[in-house]
């Protein structure tokens, strides 16, 4: 019996694991799908795939192996944990990440910086940003029409 494509439920938002990536998925060294801890959490808990040290001062681009999908008039807002900026003095370098829905299929990455006066280290599986998607509006008049050429940092970047 052949099932039709519009029985089929649609994919709304969510997290994928990249290609790239994949080979992990089954291992002690797995790129984990965000997740929410509790029933009224807003975000979703991201981890870093690998380890890093961030020194005093500086920042680090941090590896999740993940894409995100939505819906055209949705984004996935990136904040760094409470918990980390309040303790370690961790920051995301641009204050929140932004990912639009035509970023599907690249990689989400973080930019952490380290504000405080030691070392910070980040170890693999460690759950370092929550990610909530949101929706947005669009401007009277908008006329948006570029296509997006890249991933991380490409918007606005001739190609």
């Amino acid at each position: 019996m052949k099932i039709l494509n519009f029985f089929k439920p649609k994919k709304r938002r969510g997290f994928e694991v990249l290609d790239e990536f994949e080979r992990y998925f089954n291992s002690d060294d797995a790129v984990k799908i965000p997740s929410r801890k509790t029933s009224q959490s807003a975000g979703y808990d991201i981890c870093a795939i690998g380890s890093y040290v961030i020194q005093p001062g500086s920042k680090a681009i941090i590896n999740t192996g993940l894409t995100a999908y939505m819906g055209e008039d949705e984004w996935l807002g990136l904040f760094v944990r409470s918990g980390l900026s309040y303790e370690f003095d961790l920051t995301l370098q641009n204050a929140t990440g932004v990912i639009d829905s035509d970023f599907y299929g690249n990689h989400i990455r973080l930019l952490l910086r380290n504000e405080g006066t030691e070392p910070f280290i980040v170890n693999h599986g460690d759950r370092i940003a929550q990610g909530i998607f949101l929706p947005y509006l669009k401007a009277d008049e908008d006329k948006a029409s570029a296509k997006r050429t890249g991933g991380f940092g490409s918007t606005g970047v001739a190609a």
